[in-house]
């Protein structure tokens, strides 16, 4: 162990930047076991309708998975930029480093990444978690016991309840809101999901277009940061100030296929209400079925009625394709005692 190979002995060991959330992997990979166990059903299903199983599974777990995905995400409002600044408290060291703050509905997402990344001897690349209810000053002070770079502490001091700014209440609020409309969207998400199977679709549709109401409305939660001054963040010469990222029009995304889903469930119910309920109850080609299954042909009624003589000219009566579907599987002639 020596100085040179990036290991210092008596202290403890430079901590990494860690690289995907845990919640949002134990989210990925439950919706994905689900996904697995319902698309084995599909080899049992005949016809057309295995495509339109596979379509409302697939399209119903990507809802379902992203709701609750975005709970959890740190990409609602994002800033970032590329600026020298210093490093350490009580050091005149200047790096260049890429500066990023990721907003998320729980708290913030500090990141600090040297460019090049390897500086005085040292990785820099830091990624800082800070939750609403733990971002007050004694999580600050613990920063500060640590020895976080100063844009670090910079940017969390902005968060603080003793900050001019008050940025702690707009984005704690505003997260807070979001966070319980996004619930209530995935309450009527699995409501959608248990009322498609039942005889009146068009309640799933109502659902469903619940569903993207209560997500905009998470989104207009959101929003009102926008409706305050916002704090400018300077470090160095350059300044920046958060913008609405990826979580936030990923649920814009959302919110509009559930309600082009629902109004054409709804619509759909009022123009041709029994091939919908067929559709949505797997009964969709179970006439074309029985047709090709079993032909059109005629039934002679001497045999059906079981008379042993056959009279010189028998009668034959033709057969319906209703009738005949129902002695599909049955004997066409049974055998002569």
């Amino acid at each position: 162990m020596t100085f040179y190979d990036d290991i210092y002995p008596f202290y403890p060991l430079q901590r990494t930047a860690f690289i995907v959330s845990g919640r949002l992997l134990a989210i990925i990979l439950v919706f994905l076991m689900l996904a697995v166990g319902l698309l084995l059903i599909l080899p049992g299903i005949r016809g057309r309708t295995r495509v339109f199983w596979m379509l409302r599974i697939m399209t119903s777990l990507f809802i379902g998975v992203v709701i609750v995905a975005l709970n959890f995400t740190n990409s609602w409002a994002e800033a970032r930029m590329t600026t020298n600044a210093t490093y350490k408290s009580f050091s005149n060291a200047v790096i260049q480093a890429e500066v990023g703050l990721h907003v998320g509905l729980y708290g913030i997402n500090v990141t600090l990444r040297g460019n090049p990344i390897v500086q005085f001897n040292e990785t820099i690349n830091y990624n800082e978690m800070f939750s609403w209810h733990d971002i007050a000053e004694e999580e600050y002070e613990q920063a500060l016991i640590k020895g976080l770079p100063n844009p670090i502490l910079y940017i969390v001091e902005k968060f603080t309840l003793s900050s001019p700014c008050g940025m702690i209440f707009q984005y704690s609020y505003s997260g807070r809101f979001a966070s319980a409309t996004l619930w209530t969207a995935f309450c009527c998400w699995i409501l959608a999901n248990i009322l498609f199977f039942l005889p009146d679709v068009v309640y799933a549709g109502y659902m469903t277009m619940a569903t993207a109401a209560f997500i905009f409305f998470s989104m207009a939660s959101f929003s009102t940061i926008k409706n305050v001054p916002r704090c400018v963040f300077s470090i160095g010469e350059d300044s920046f100030v958060t913008e609405y990222s990826h979580s936030f029009w990923l649920a814009l995304a959302t919110g509009v296929l559930c309600t082009i889903i629902g109004f054409f469930v709804v619509m759909l119910y009022f123009l041709m209400p029994e091939k919908v309920k067929a559709a949505f109850s797997l009964r969709f080609d179970s006439y074309e079925d029985e047709d090709k299954s079993c032909p059109e042909g005629y039934l002679n009624s001497v045999f059906l009625n079981g008379e042993m003589h056959l009279p010189l000219t028998p009668k034959v009566t033709p057969v319906s394709r209703n009738a005949t579907s129902s002695y599909c599987h049955q004997e066409y002639f049974p055998a002569l005692q």
